[in-house]
């Protein structure tokens, strides 16, 4: 069988048609699901992008590899030292190398390596190809190069096709000649006008009166997005262009299984369709952005088309790691798991029709805060709990606590009314940072690291000229509260010894 993964940055799965949307946002997308299984709880060890990415390439959680954020030390990979392979962990135990093992030929279109300079993240591709614009590709521009590929290549031997498609991703830039065929469907139930008024009292990077940032600039010219969020209806917008940039990436997928068709491939190929995280649209007060542990920048799509492996139509809820299915998906095709991965398969669990979860995930963001998370079922709900080590100037306290099963938008922070839930979580916390850390012989915590370097990479400098944002914008109250909590911070930069960029 052929294998073709189709990423798409930032999609989360709440806003696909299959996993319940009210849009009709992935017609092409859907009818992959229909044929195949649907994961429900796939989560994403560590967020954003190149933690991602590295963690799903390697098996492993960025606390072994060192990779947990966007700049500073812990966006390279821990120094491998004495007792390093010839090519590196990387190649030597990545996932592209299981797969070449097993005889398959892989290639890459993306410019995902390049924008985050992941150079270890091409460990093990055949072929890269790299799509030209730094992650500011549309759909229009990536596909056309992977069909090309498949026109050449389809039929040369077994293959794995990784295709990266970014239109979800802000700035929303699905051509204006798309139109905005979402402008006159209701939004999501949950975001009203009185979320869109709570937020705009807020604060934080991305929030609703600096969705583009801090507030410096303004990002008018991205039409789809209007800056600040000061009312329902420009809420609309980012939602709209959100949903746009969905339907706009699941029109050209259908290109690329048009493409499978004519090539009479469809039957030996695997069809996988994911994300490397998902996507805040106004939870927490952050707008169309990934910068925290949590429920919708964590839990990410996938759905995996499988002729002959898989019912038509089937969902799978087990708590999964998305290297777990990259370890389940090894083990199917008859590939050995290497014992390096934190992966594990649960392929005997889907032989045996079970779901195969864990009893708990631990998710970890650092590049916009410093925190960790925890998925867990407890007393017969879904919980969220997160450590948060940094705040990311956002207004986050260091335990918060959701429960997912009655407050699916994370509106009501109950950890203050629920300390047993969250005395809970911390066990399950330090459980598995103490044995992830003993088992690979660890003795540094990279998220440690990201703190002890001045605070997550896309906040380094930002707190002075921020606090003289909020209060020249009437929040004197959340400035005051933030100097309070970042004494230090506010010292380093009012001495000038950080730049404000």
């Amino acid at each position: 069988m052929n294998i073709l993964y189709i990423d798409i940055d930032s999609l989360r799965r709440d806003h696909l048609g299959c996993y319940g949307y009210h849009r009709n946002t992935s017609p092409t997308i859907d009818s992959i699901a229909a044929q195949g299984m649907r994961f429900e709880n796939v989560y994403v060890s560590d967020v954003p992008c190149h933690p991602s990415r590295t963690a799903l390439w390697s098996g492993r959680h960025g606390l072994v590899t060192g990779v947990v954020g966007h700049g500073g030390t812990a966006c390279e990979p821990f120094r491998e030292g004495a007792e390093r392979a010839w090519a590196g962990t990387f190649y030597e135990d990545g996932w592209m190398k299981c797969l070449r093992d097993l005889g398959y030929h892989t290639a890459t279109f993306s410019s995902f390596g390049e924008r985050h300079g992941c150079w270890h993240w091409y460990a093990g591709f055949n072929e890269v190809f790299n799509c030209g614009k730094r992650g500011m590709e549309t759909a229009d521009e990536v596909v056309p190069q992977a069909t090309d590929w498949l026109e050449r290549s389809g039929k040369g031997g077994k293959w794995f096709l990784h295709v990266n498609l970014w239109d979800p991703h802000t700035p929303y830039r699905t051509p204006r000649s798309y139109g905005d065929p979402f402008a006159k469907e209701p939004l999501p139930a949950w975001l009203t006008a009185e979320v869109v008024e709570r937020a705009k009292r807020g604060y934080g990077p991305h929030s609703a009166l600096e969705p583009n940032g801090y507030g410096r600039e303004s990002m008018q010219h991205w039409w789809r997005a209007p800056d600040p969020i000061d009312g329902l209806d420009k809420a609309a917008a980012w939602i709209n262009g959100y949903d746009a940039g969905i339907r706009y990436a699941d029109d050209h997928i259908a290109r690329l299984l048009e493409t499978l068709e004519r090539l009479g491939l469809t039957d030996e190929t695997i069809i996988m369709i994911s994300a490397d995280h998902g996507e805040n649209l106004g939870e927490l007060n952050i707008w169309a952005d990934h910068q925290t542990a949590d429920q919708f920048t964590c839990n990410i799509p996938l759905i995996v088309r499988w002729p002959g492996m898989f019912r038509a139509g089937s969902v799978d809820r087990g708590l999964h790691y998305h290297f777990d299915w990259a370890a389940t998906l090894v083990d199917l095709l008859g590939g050995k798991v290497p014992a390096k991965w934190n992966g594990r398969s649960f392929a005997p669990a889907l032989a045996a029709g079970e779901e195969g979860g864990r009893d708990f995930l631990v998710t970890s963001q650092g590049a916009w805060a410093a925190q960790r998370g925890v998925r867990f079922r407890h007393a017969g709900k879904d919980w969220l709990m997160m450590r948060t080590y940094h705040d990311g100037y956002k207004d986050i306290g260091p335990f918060s606590l959701f429960d997912l099963t009655s407050d699916p938008h994370e509106e009501h922070d109950i950890a203050a009314r629920e300390p047993a839930v969250v005395d809970h979580a911390m066990r399950l916390l330090d459980q598995w940072r103490g044995k992830v850390m003993a088992e690979n012989g660890q003795t540094v915590d990279p998220l440690m690291t990201v703190i002890a370097e001045g605070g997550p990479f896309h906040c380094r400098g930002e707190l002075k000229a921020y606090l003289e944002r909020l209060r020249a914008t009437g929040r004197g109250d959340h400035a005051d509260a933030l100097a309070a909590r970042h004494p230090r911070e506010v010292d380093i930069q009012a001495a000038g010894d950080i730049a404000i960029v």
